[in-house]
């Protein structure tokens, strides 16, 4: 196989894997959409990116001003980091999700919302260090592995992204969510080999 079409596979699965991803999340932690997603089932059948609602200015402004008035609340952080996610803007839900994390750095399911931020804006170095950071306190949690499979495509790692999501299927063979996920790994196995 040609190191191009290589390439372009990789590719294709990886924004089936964000499209998929962005499409629905799921997660246990300090809100009820944290990252995480069902893959989609192919990368060739992905649905077409949503675009997301507008942003309520006043909303942001208003959390914001909360923020502003008390250093110290980590919850408001969060729920502008949730905010700015859910409309992808992500460098500022970046920003957010570190001041939350500043506060309070036992919080995994922000962490995991903050490296999925990173590798959303181009930065999947930067977002697998926070997934390992995770997995470093919580060697099952579903979202960071899920994620650092993401990244690790990203990065052009493939064996290493194979892996982490042959460790999801494992921890969690029964999860619906993950449906197709195998057929993923199949794929991009296939496409690494060339066969």
């Amino acid at each position: 196989m040609r190191r191009d079409t290589v390439v372009f596979t990789l590719a294709g699965i990886a924004f089936g894997f964000v499209v998929g991803y962005m499409g629905a999340r799921w997660g246990d932690g300090p809100r009820a959409t944290t990252s995480g997603a069902a893959p989609a089932a192919a990368a060739s059948s992905a649905p077409e990116p949503r675009a997301p609602a507008a942003l309520d200015p006043n909303e942001a402004r208003a959390l914001e001003a909360l923020a502003e008035r008390d250093p110290d609340d980590t919850s408001v952080r969060v729920e502008l980091g949730n905010l700015y996610m859910d409309h992808d803007r992500w460098d500022e839900a970046v920003r957010w999700y570190r001041e939350a994390l500043e506060l309070r750095p036992d919080l995994n399911d922000v962490r995991t919302d903050l490296g999925a931020c990173l590798v959303h804006s181009g930065r999947p170095a930067e977002g697998l260090e926070e997934f390992e950071a995770v997995l470093e306190q919580d060697a099952s949690h579903r979202n960071a592995l899920y994620n650092k499979g993401i990244a690790l495509t990203q990065l052009g790692r493939t064996q290493e992204a194979i892996a982490a999501w042959e460790e999801v299927l494992r921890l969690y063979p029964a999860d619906p969510q993950l449906r197709g996920l195998q057929g993923q790994i199949d794929a991009l196995r296939a496409s690494s080999t060339g066969t």
